[in-house]
């Protein structure tokens, strides 16, 4: 019997610490309190019937044979206690006609009873597939950004994908199949003993140590192979994702042959890798079928002297092979238990790694919700390093007053975008603290921090869904009518209106179907459907033209009126209004004040302020000259985006 060998595997097992040893007893002790959940009776309650049905089914099992041979016998006139034809009751239960059926019966019993256990059991092994993967998915959005900045989405979502499918396995085989084929063998070796001698206990002995001692080693032999066939998987899978979601640059490049180049070399390798997998698949099948031949052979020839030597019938050589042929399902099942525990240990092993790992930023015990009076925001001698080696937050002080706007400048580099990094908790300070309305953000839950602020990012990314959906996940509760007004505020409104589907219209992946003002209007509108005390803008009109920057200007600033509002700049003629300007350079402040007094200065600020208007000065009058190529009310580039920047590079 082959066993099943899945081609398409992901990842290399980890440090096998991450699961007590990488043992079978250790991924159990895991996996138990999700198999017997203290909570839910009536899951216990399907694990005890499933093992009441398992038994009953061994036990018919085990009868069969005793049929078989009671038939054989009956056929042969080989009965030891002869039926008189008189007795016709007796000769009926007793005639081959009679055994035949029994066999049948009994057969059929077996299979309800097994089908009946699986079907019991399934929704236990299947809760805590769920369960678990809900765990892990769950705990990957608890881990830091720096996490999941270090990580590819294809191999994460592989993580979590063979891992739910490897408990699957685990559940099932262990608790269902693995101790029940144990007390069968067991069982079968007794028959053996009483119905024959030691000497069959003894090869059937010898031939389960061989068998199972030889899966062993090809089975370890294997697992380097399929370890190398994972790799090469989760590299194409990774790759194949990372070039789609890039589809645009690919077309922007015409690097189409590339990547279906770059793709197949991967490609090439995982073929490689399981042709290997599946030879030595054959191999390891091969040798549990010579192993087991020989073992049945011999039991065999030893009962066909017993019957030559008249201490044996021709019932009892049928049954020896009926027994043996009886005990090879549990043997060879046996062995793809252990092949595919230990191929499902490879796959939960990166999965409890997951789950294993602290989460960088997390609540302190006794985190209180953080209680929003006036929203005034403070940073106090703020230190934050993403490399210890190389600062990027040098003592930062400032506050942002009350329903008051304070807008952060400075050239790249200089630790605009980790502010507000921090200050969502995404990292956690090095040094200093950040407060707000005097509250320690360290000492608040991350959940009541984050419902309290209002983010609009530069580079916006939508969900897979409609309009309606991504607008709205800014306060899930909202009305339609509420989300109608938020878009309406966003200046947005009556383009989606003039869509075919109107607000169900859908976005596509990561709202690649809008243009960026579209998506940028969007985020605004779900910002302004949350309605939050502190908002948060990270240069929020970035990807509008002057005309529809302007008109969405006017509505973040009635938006923000009353709110505590902190704008991350990079085009200066956004912040003029700001009522304090804070110039950072190489993680300290440089210069702070209104638009006029900076001016008035002549430092940083002004410098950066003269570059962006010559910019905007040489625009326009390549315009009037008529160079149609640039656009006359396009305006200046920003003078920095830390959105190329990695965390490591960027701050």
């Amino acid at each position: 019997m082959s066993d099943s060998d899945p081609a398409l595997n992901d990842e290399t097992a980890p440090n096998p610490a991450h699961i007590e040893g990488g043992t079978l007893f250790g991924t159990l002790a895991h996996l138990w309190p999700y198999i017997w959940p203290g909570d839910r009776d009536d899951l216990k309650m399907r694990v005890v019937w499933s093992m009441l049905l398992l038994l009953v089914a061994k036990a018919a099992t085990l009868t069969v044979p005793f049929t078989f041979k009671w038939a054989i016998d009956a056929l042969t006139g080989a009965d030891t206690a002869p039926v008189q034809s008189s007795n016709w009751t007796l000769w009926l239960i007793a005639s081959p006609v009679a055994m035949t059926v029994s066999y049948g019966a009994i057969r059929v019993l077996m299979a309800i009873f097994t089908q009946w256990r699986d079907g019991i059991f399934a929704k236990v092994a299947m809760h805590a597939v769920r369960k678990l993967a809900y765990l892990t998915f769950v705990h990957m959005h608890e881990l830091s950004l720096r996490f999941h900045l270090e990580r590819k989405t294809g191999g994460l979502t592989r993580v979590l994908e063979r891992g739910r499918a490897g408990i699957e396995v685990i559940v099932r085989m262990v608790i269902l199949q693995l101790v029940p084929t144990i007390v069968e063998l067991l069982l079968v070796m007794g028959v053996l003993l009483w119905q024959f001698d030691w000497r069959y206990v003894l090869v059937v002995a010898i031939t389960v140590v061989v068998y199972m001692y030889y899966t062993y080693l090809a089975t370890e032999w294997r697992i380097a192979i399929r370890r190398n066939m994972n790799e090469s998987d989760t590299e194409a899978n990774t790759k194949a994702i990372d070039s789609l979601l890039n589809y645009e640059t690919v077309k922007y490049f015409s690097a189409e042959t590339r990547e279906a180049e770059r793709y197949d070399k991967t490609v090439e390798r995982f073929e490689r890798a399981s042709v290997k997998t599946y030879t030595s698949l054959a191999v390891l099948n091969t040798g549990q079928a010579i192993i087991f031949t020989l073992g049945l052979t011999s039991t065999m020839l030893m009962c066909a002297v017993g019957v030559r030597n008249g201490t044996h019938t021709v019932g009892d050589f049928v049954m020896i092979n009926a027994m043996m042929i009886q005990l090879y399902q549990p043997l060879n099942f046996m062995g793809m238990v252990y092949r595919e525990i230990k191929q499902a240990i490879i796959d939960i092993e990166k999965m409890f790694g997951v789950l294993n790992r602290n989460p960088e930023v997390k609540d302190i015990p006794g985190a209180r919700p953080l209680l929003v009076t006036s929203g005034a925001v403070r940073f106090d001698d703020v230190r934050f390093a993403y490399d210890p080696e190389r600062p990027i937050l040098k003592g930062l002080s400032f506050e942002v007053p009350a329903g008051k706007t304070v807008a952060i400048v400075g050239p790249s580099g200089a630790g605009k975008s980790t502010i507000s990094r921090l200050l969502f908790r995404l990292y956690d300070v090095s040094g200093g603290t950040i407060s707000i309305d005097g509250q320690n953000i360290r000492n608040v839950t991350q959940a009541s921090l984050r419902q309290s602020i209002g983010m609009v990012p530069q580079d916006t990314v939508l969900f897979n869904d409609t309009i309606r959906y991504n607008i709205r996940y800014g306060r899930w509760d909202a009305t339609d009518e509420e989300v109608e007004e938020a878009a309406r505020m966003a200046q947005i409104d009556s383009f989606i209106r003039m869509s075919p589907k109107g607000y169900e219209t859908e976005v596509g992946e990561r709202g690649l179907k809008l243009s960026g003002g579209e998506k940028q209007r969007v985020a605004i509108a779900r910002t302004v459907l949350k309605g939050p005390p502190i908002l948060l803008l990270d240069e929020a009109t970035s990807a509008l033209d002057s005309h529809t920057e302007q008109e969405i200007q006017d509505a973040l600033e009635k938006v923000s009126q009353g709110r505590t509002s902190l704008v991350i700049a990079h085009r200066l003629s956004t912040i003029v209004g700001a009522d304090e300007i804070i110039v950072l350079d190489q993680g300290r402040i440089a210069e702070r004040g209104t638009h006029g007094q900076l001016l008035a200065a002549g430092g940083l600020y002004a410098s950066m302020w003269n570059r962006q208007r010559e910019a905007q000065e040489a625009r326009e009058r390549l315009a009037q000259i008529g160079d149609d190529a640039i656009a006359p009310n396009r305006t200046p580039p920003p003078v920095d985006d830390d959105r190329l920047m990695t965390p490591d590079a960027a701050e």
